[in-house]
């Protein structure tokens, strides 16, 4: 059985977001830059089962300023492990990402966001921290720089000797409706795969209020506006997800940031056509994935491949997507892929595709939340017929294999893989409820110490990395108090 912990939301949180959610928008207008928080600011902060849950609300310079002072010192610390991963993977130091994020981002972000963003940096600084707004934006945009600005801009300039580098493979995730689920409902789950450095800390279940748009739950990074791993529900009844496309390359400078389109989409979509609309609107190639969306209203489920050339989508009032990193559309692969091959099945991205495709099928009717988490957790490898934590499971622990992961240049025993969980169904969206798990969905932790005692070529990582404990499966709602 799940644990308990989770199951024990409040009915008064609950109730408390259902009036919220009927009330309009606080505010019609622009949101003014000049806007000054205080100490009756309503944002707030806790612990449990691992996450820290933050509630947020406000004009975009209130957002932020919350944001900022409640987590000063985990966006100070997470700026460390950025700094530190981005140099040694790119050769590019913090300066550069710093400087692009001021001249390429900054002119194409909306002016709400950059008012959010720079209220981050002055809530770090009403703390005593020492971030600007530039390593705010170099932090939010960084993901897209690195993995996707970097090589496309080695690639312009020749440049010699120039590092290897393809975007990392976030994800495993999977959407279902009609008749693939228990009473039909949709349900939603994700497994954020990344650094273990970074994925330790990628556990904040942010509650937001906007003055304008819809209110959201999403999980996300200390000091970053969106989720990035991309799992949330609005109070217009969307459930969204996505996971990283395999090898893409592309980019647009003077297209707009992932990060900024991806809030947008949540915070304004009420559909999803108009989710679709906002996430594609100024693409800029950054951060490439595939969209799972759901519909409460409809019972619709979607999937969009968002290139930068090609941009599919699929719909489903009676199916299901599945998503582990790979690129579905031919004409993506041919033309926006680094040469994926969908034929090698011994490949994490393919191998967790077969797993996903035969746990669906035979759980045809009775999936609901409490398989999700069980999928979540899986540990079959498809490709050698195994049970075993790895680079192939849905749940994966690229650290416990020499083969690592080559199409995203993840070398043997890398320490990545699973860092989170999270499932929903289109009940608890209606709430704007989700259920969340710290650490790899299976339950086992990750000790930096023997890991790194065992592999000294991973020894540079020793000043931020830490041990990754998994915590219980634990449900979250709008409007939750301590």
């Amino acid at each position: 059985m799940p644990a308990l912990l989770r199951r024990a939301v409040p009915a008064l949180a609950l109730f408390a977001f259902s009036a919220l959610a009927t009330l309009p928008a606080a505010a019609t207008g622009a949101p003014s830059s000049t806007a000054t928080p205080n100490s009756t600011d309503p944002g707030y902060r806790f612990e449990r089962g691992g996450w820290t849950y933050v509630h947020l609300e406000g004009t975009p310079a209130q957002i932020g300023f919350q944001h900022g002072s409640l987590l000063s010192a985990e966006i100070e610390d997470l700026l460390r492990v950025t700094q530190l991963e981005s140099r040694h993977a790119t050769k590019r130091n913090w300066q550069f990402y710093r400087e692009a994020g001021r001249t390429m981002l900054w002119p194409h972000i909306d002016p709400e966001y950059q008012q959010e963003l720079a209220g981050i940096a002055k809530g770090v600084q009403s703390k005593g921290g020492k971030a600007d707004v530039w390593d705010i934006v170099a932090l939010n945009g960084e993901m897209e720089l690195s993995e996707y600005y970097v090589p496309w801009l080695d690639k312009k300039e020749k440049a010699a000797g120039a590092p290897k580098i393809k975007p990392e493979g976030r994800c495993s995730a999977f959407i279902a409706t009609g008749s693939y689920t228990r009473g039909g409902k949709i349900v939603i789950a994700h497994n954020n795969w990344s650094s273990y450095a970074e994925g330790e800390r990628w556990t904040v279940i942010f509650d937001i209020q906007p003055a304008k748009g819809h209110r959201m739950l999403v999980d996300g990074e200390p000091g970053v506006i969106t989720s990035e791993d991309d799992f949330g529900v609005n109070a217009a009844g969307l459930m969204v997800t996505e996971t990283t496309i395999t090898q893409f390359e592309g980019w647009d400078s003077n297209g707009k940031p992932e990060f900024v389109r991806s809030r947008k989409a949540l915070q304004y979509g009420g559909s999803i056509d108009e989710y679709v609309a906002l996430i594609k609107d100024g693409n800029n190639g950054g951060y490439a994935n595939d969209w799972l969306i759901g519909d409460r209203n409809s019972g619709e489920v979607a999937y969009l491949e968002l290139g930068l050339k090609n941009t599919p989508l699929w719909r489903s009032k009676d199916g299901y997507f599945v998503s582990s990193n790979f690129p579905r559309d031919p004409d993506l692969i041919r033309t926006e892929t680094d040469g994926f091959d969908p034929s090698n099945l011994g490949s994490s991205p393919n191998a967790r595709r077969v797993t996903w495709e035969k746990k669906i099928a035979e759980s045809k009717g009775r999936i609901d939340t409490e398989m999700a988490e069980k999928f979540m957790a899986d540990h079959d490898d498809s490709y050698s017929g195994k049970t075993e934590a790895d680079e192939r499971s849905l749940c994966g622990h690229v650290d416990t294999v020499k083969r690592g992961v080559p199409e995203w240049e993840w070398a043997p025993y890398y320490p990545g893989g699973a860092v989170t969980g999270k499932v929903a169904d289109s009940e608890m969206a209606a709430h704007l409820s989700f259920i969340g798990r710290a650490g790899h969905p299976c339950g086992e932790d990750f000790i930096a110490a023997p890991f790194l005692a065992a592999h000294p070529e991973y020894i540079y990582l020793k000043p931020i990395l830490k041990d990754m404990k998994a915590g219980p499966w634990t449900q979250f709602a709008a409007g939750e108090k301590k």
